[in-house]
């Protein structure tokens, strides 16, 4: 039978048409009008007032905790329940990670949060908090936290493009935000992210950096160091076809998760990942915890008639590399860890695709 992956790229039929206008311009490196025209469609639909294209989320985060003035020495909260290109960037910057649990959204703890604030010995500079699986956290009661105590906020929207609270957008609440365009996300450009932010200073200071921070010379001069973090221009064709559909890919994404409920929401054995009041979320992916089934078994069994899925994201704070770092737990996200699987999501899956995969789920839950 044919692979069912869990979150294919999915192609809207104009990326290969504007892939062809840049190459008839010979723009082909990280400039050129498509480049602005991706970050132009980011900025419509999603409300943000300046954005940057970059060669990934990560490089995006890395240059908010850089323009944010975050270095060594320096506290950044961060999710726990999260993949790990959330959190890397603190490391790169020689800042510590103190991971905060979920709490029953899945997403980021008010409570966990507040503790770790009023314990730490050293004022937390920045959070960083995920949108998990394109739904949206707390971030009203979050946005007044970090206002009230002076700590910046950074939006990991990575998962999350398209979803938003109170009509407001996902990445757009905090200081600076992030949206990723990797190959599995709702969209992609195979790989690339966003910045966005309501200061105009901050991205040209990302987007100085972002470009070997060369300064204003005809010469090569360089005070300061710098990255190679732009996309380029072939990249950004493919996401400027691609956010023409962004609206189309959430609400598909969305019926697929709703089929999915449809069909196991019933059992007592089946919680899906809820979604919080006045938010409405993308679904990237559908996910869902098991009461007393092995969830490896049921990917086991999937993997036997081609179907791609996985398990839920392992915490940071259970991960080698972070071994040391503090966190503020209640063995919520490990829990979840240990109960939960992600489903073939795909925007493009086919109802008999679905079905496919329910009639192994069921086959456990029967």
């Amino acid at each position: 039978m044919d692979r069912i992956f869990l979150s294919p790229p999915h192609m809207s039929g104009k990326e290969e048409g504007y892939i062809a206008e840049v190459f008839e311009s010979n723009y082909i490196a990280p400039l050129g009008a498509f480049v602005e025209r991706f970050e132009a469609s980011i900025c419509d639909y999603t409300q943000a007032s300046y954005a940057l294209a970059l060669s990934s989320a990560t490089a995006g985060l890395h240059l908010a905790l850089r323009v944010l003035g975050i270095g060594r020495g320096d506290v950044v909260l961060a999710s726990t329940f999260t993949f790990i290109g959330s959190v890397n960037a603190i490391l790169y910057q020689g800042a510590e990670a103190v991971f905060i649990e979920s709490d029953e959204s899945w997403n980021l703890s008010i409570t966990h949060l507040k503790e770790a604030i009023a314990s730490s010995t050293t004022k937390p500079k920045a959070l960083i908090v995920t949108h998990l699986y394109g739904q949206m956290a707390k971030i009203d009661e979050i946005v007044d936290i970090c206002k009230e105590e002076g700590i910046y906020l950074i939006e990991d929207a990575a998962e999350s493009l398209g979803a938003s609270f109170q009509g407001k957008q996902s990445g757009t609440f905090g200081d600076m935000g992030v949206f990723s365009f990797n190959g599995n996300k709702i969209l992609t450009t195979s790989g690339g992210g966003v910045l966005v932010s309501e200061k105009k200073e901050w991205i040209e200071k990302a987007k100085f950096l972002s470009t070997q921070a060369k300064e204003p010379f005809l010469h090569y001069e360089h005070q300061e160091v710098g990255y190679n973090y732009r996309m380029s221009n072939v990249l950004a064709a493919i996401g400027v076809a691609q956010m023409e559909v962004l609206s189309l890919r959430v609400s598909q994404r969305r019926a697929i998760f709703e089929q999915y409920e449809q069909a196991l929401g019933g059992y007592e054995e089946v919680t899906f990942m809820p979604e919080i009041p006045h938010s409405r979320g993308n679904r990237w992916l559908s996910t869902l915890t098991f009461k007393n089934l092995e969830p490896l078994r049921v990917i086991e069994a999937l993997e036997r008639v081609n179907i791609e899925s996985r398990p839920l994201w392992k915490p940071m704070h259970l991960q080698p590399l972070f071994a040391q770092n503090r966190a503020y737990i209640n063995g919520t996200s490990e829990a979840l860890f240990q109960r939960g699987l992600c489903l073939p999501s795909g925007s493009a899956m086919r109802q008999e695709d679905i079905g496919r995969v329910v009639e192994v789920i069921e086959g456990f839950l029967r």
